[in-house]
Formats: C-alpha cells, sequence, structure tokens
C-alpha cells in the first residue's frame, strides 16, 4: 500500500511516519485549499504581475526598436537591461519554488498534484511571453483558489482569466455584426471585424465536453458569437494590459444556438453557456476520466471512471467530493495498477522520497535577495531550466492541450536518459552531507515500497551511493507510481 503515497502525491521521506489510515490521509488534504507554504516576499497577483508584462512589451516593441533601429547590439544590450528590469527571467523560477513547495514543504502534497493536474488542463502554453510573467500566478488565483470550489466555477474563471483571454486570442474575437464592426476607421485601416473561433474550440474540445459530446463545427461559431467582447481594452500606454470585461459594443448581436439550446446576446450569455457545458454528461465523463488517467492507469475502465462521475452528479461538480472520489478508486487500484510518472512528478519523487525539501525549491532567504534591475542568478535560474532540461516545464507547454498523460509519450530514450542524469545531479546538488550515510537508499526504499528486499537486491549491486541513487530512481517500480 506504500506505493499509495507516490499514485496521489510524491512519496514519503526516509523514515516519515507512515499514516495508519492512507485514505483518510488522502481525502482530508483535499477538503480546503490552505495558505500557501511559501513564505517569500515575492508573491504578486497576477494583475501585478500584468504591469511587468505591459512594460517589457511596449518599450521593447516601441521606445527601444525605434530607437536602437540601426545598432543592432545597443539594441541586444537594452533589452537585457530591460529583461532585468522588469524581472523576466526571475518571475517563472519565483513560480516554480512556490509551485513545488506545495507538492515538497507543505502539509497538502496530495492537493498540490492535483493543483498540477487542473493547471495542465486548462493550460496557458508558451506564447506572447506571458510563461515569463503571468502563467504561474494564474495557475495560483484561478486554478489552486478554485479546488474548494465547483467546476463550473473555475471553468468560467479559467475562461475569462486574463492570460487565458491572451492565450486563446478571444481579444481578437469581434461580433461581425456588432456596433464596433461598423466604425469608420475599420474601413480605412482595413481592419474588419471577425470571429476569432479558437478560445470557443478549446472551451468545449479541451477543457469541456470533449469532441465526445458531437458537438459541430456550427456549435464551436455560434459559441465564439457569444464570447465576442470579452476583451482588455487596448490602450498605447498599456498595450492590452487591462482588465478584461465585456464590451457590449464588440459582442455580436442576434441569439445564438449551441448543442441545440438558445442563448440570447448579452454578458449573462456566456456564464449560462459554461454552465450548460460543465452540466453536459461528456463533460462529466471526460474530465472523470482524465482524473483516473492522471492518478491510475493510461486506459481507465468504466469501473473506475463510473464513482468519480457519480460524485460528480451527487455533488454538482463540488471539486473536493470529485477529487475524493478519484482518490478513493486510485486506493482501491493501487495494487493492481501503475501508472508511470510525467517528469516533474518524477523529479518531486526524488527530492521528497531523500529527505532533501530543504534544499530544493530554492530557499525563500536566496529568492528574495533579487531586486529588480539586477541580473538573474544561475542559481535561481535553476529551477526553469531543470524542468526544461527533463522535458515538462508547467509554464512552457507548446500546445494548448497541455503535456500528454499517457505513459508512450514519456518513453523515449532521451527523456529516460534525462532522468538518470538528473537523479545522478539530484544527489550532489542536494544531498547534505549527514544523509550521505550507507543506509540512506535502504531507509528510502523501506519507507517507499512494500516490497524492499527486492528492491534493496537490485540496488546493493551498486559500487557508490551516487550509482544507487541514479539506480534507485530509474527502477520501474519507481518511475511507475
Amino acid at each position: 500500500m506504500r506505493n499509495f503515497f507516490r499514485k496521489v502525491a510524491f512519496g514519503l521521506k526516509p523514515e516519515q511516519k507512515i499514516p495508519t489510515d492512507p485514505l483518510t490521509w488522502a481525502q482530508k488534504q483535499v477538503e480546503s485549499v490552505p495558505e500557501l507554504n511559501w513564505k517569500g516576499k515575492y508573491i504578486l497577483s497576477e494583475k501585478e504581475m500584468r504591469k511587468y508584462w505591459i512594460k517589457q512589451r511596449v518599450e521593447e516593441n516601441t521606445t527601444l526598436r525605434k530607437k536602437f533601429k540601426n545598432d543592432p547590439k545597443g539594441l541586444e544590450r537594452a533589452e537585457r537591461q530591460l529583461e532585468n528590469e522588469t524581472g523576466r527571467k526571475f518571475w517563472q523560477n519565483n513560480e516554480i519554488c512556490i509551485r513545488h513547495a506545495e507538492g515538497l514543504r507543505s502539509t497538502s502534497p496530495v492537493l498540490a498534484k492535483l493543483w498540477y493536474f487542473w493547471s495542465n488542463h486548462f493550460t496557458i502554453s508558451k506564447t506572447q511571453s506571458l510563461h515569463s510573467f503571468s502563467t504561474g500566478a494564474y495557475q495560483r488565483e484561478f486554478i489552486r483558489a478554485n479546488m474548494d470550489k465547483t467546476f463550473e466555477k473555475m471553468a468560467l474563471e479559467a475562461t475569462i482569466a486574463w492570460p487565458m483571454i491572451m492565450h486563446l486570442d478571444n481579444k481578437d474575437n469581434i461580433g461581425p455584426n456588432s456596433e464596433s464592426a461598423k466604425q469608420e476607421w475599420r474601413r480605412k485601416e482595413k481592419r474588419p471585424a471577425t470571429l476569432n473561433e479558437n478560445h470557443a474550440r478549446e472551451l468545449m474540445e479541451l477543457h469541456t465536453i470533449s469532441p465526445k459530446a458531437g458537438y459541430t463545427q456550427e456549435d464551436v461559431v455560434e459559441l465564439a458569437k457569444i464570447m465576442t467582447g470579452w476583451r482588455p481594452k487596448w490602450t498605447k500606454k498599456s498595450d492590452q494590459g487591462t482588465d478584461v470585461r465585456f464590451m457590449s459594443d464588440r459582442h455580436e448581436p442576434g441569439k445564438k444556438y449551441v448543442l441545440g439550446k438558445e442563448y440570447n446576446r448579452g454578458r449573462k450569455s456566456l456564464r449560462i453557456v459554461i454552465k450548460d457545458l460543465v452540466n453536459h454528461p461528456s463533460c462529466r465523463e471526460f474530465i472523470a476520466t482524465k482524473l483516473c488517467r492522471y492518478f491510475i492507469t493510461d486506459n481507465p475502465t468504466k469501473q473506475m471512471v463510473t464513482p468519480v462521475i457519480k460524485a460528480w452528479e451527487q455533488s454538482d461538480g463540488y471539486l473536493p467530493e470529485v477529487h475524493k472520489a478519484a482518490i478513493k478508486v486510485a486506493f482501491e487500484y493501487n495494487d493492481k495498477y501503475r501508472k508511470f510518472q510525467n517528469p516533474e512528478n518524477w523529479w518531486l519523487q526524488t527530492i521528497n522520497m531523500s529527505g532533501n525539501t530543504y534544499a530544493y525549491p530554492i530557499p525563500e532567504k536566496r529568492i528574495d535577495n533579487f531586486y529588480l534591475g539586477s541580473r538573474v542568478t544561475e542559481e535561481i535560474r535553476e529551477p526553469d531550466r531543470l524542468l526544461m532540461d527533463i522535458g515538462c516545464h508547467p509554464y512552457k507547454s507548446n500546445q494548448p492541450n497541455g503535456y500528454s498523460d499517457l505513459s508512450s509519450d514519456w518513453l523515449s530514450t532521451e527523456l529516460l536518459i534525462r532522468r538518470l542524469l538528473y537523479a545522478k545531479k539530484a544527489f550532489h546538488r542536494y544531498n547534505i552531507n549527514d544523509q550521505l550515510d550507507n543506509s540512506i537508499h535502504e531507509k528510502i526504499i523501506r519507507t517507499n515500497f512494500d516490497n524492499p528486499d527486492k528492491i534493496l537486491k537490485i540496488v546493493s549491486k551498486a559500487k557508490t551511493n551516487e550509482e544507487k541513487h541514479m539506480i534507485l530512481f530509474n527502477l520501474p517500480e519507481v518511475l511507475r507510481a
């Protein structure tokens, strides 16, 4: 049963007291969202982060490019200084530390692992420099903060969050028959008002009902019409960094029809259609399947998915109850199924199971020493580079569907070699002298595995503690939870 602590969290620290009731231990952690474990001074809101995005974007695209039009080297120096002033290379590293502290230092690692799941579900991909400034704060404020609410509330807030509106281009979604479409300047500048279907399509395909619901292209177009007008206002000074609002002059007039239901024009129509989408049977099945795939197996059975759907129906999508149901299913199938861990979850296991959580993430005092305008040190940039190297950076997904939850996509030779190298790196970078005794790996194994003797036999063949570390954390028993 000790594998369960790796399946729903990140394993147990050496000599950590093993919970006598693992299921209750896990379920209690998802009942509420506690304050962040991170005590550093740099915990800025998503809105506060936007001012740095604005400064970077406006100055880079206007002032600097105009000033250094004929001076490429001067432009490069000025851009580097601007990056220091805006903290472009600092913020995402700071947010990774906040994120990983929840998994490694908090008393709610199960909640943290589910936070990572939902952040990937409502992905902000690597576009428009959002990953450098806003994505981490978005995941804290619109995903983590809503994990003790309903899925409907999370979906609504994620949909109209400034980073998501920017990411999926709803800022460019303007009704062709709206008041704005009739303005003379559009004709003069040859910028007609047009629908942008991107956000509407992803809202249905990736965030709620999935293609199994059988929606059509016409449904996507009609939903895009409902979503017209939701955007930040553009100004020369702030670019598009103002708050998202409903701009009625850009909203497509008339009635819309999505999945056979009629919706009137106006601000309230988006809230109503999201309510209908999240209460659609396909949405419940889609999300329940993803949760079971995340925790249990690439191919969840109907028997696994059904209890999660039932919990959803009985609680109207109240996420703590949905999470408890998924955790219970993971508990019940713990001995029968093993799930290959994505690189980020695997990495946190190597740290947590080694007992080195005071060495990673970077301690708050060192992060707090940074000040805007200064160069970001190599130490502070380490989390960003580490996650890029192992192939699973939570703020830099290349696609709007996030990272794959299928084992086959993480089993490449290259990615497995990288895990070997980073197990070695973890041993040297994060192991403290008092932990480098010959018994440390035996402690790790006996705490985290029900079949310790088998694993000990394999690991004991290694000649050095370094080799033991590399072998242990790349065994199938560790790679799969």
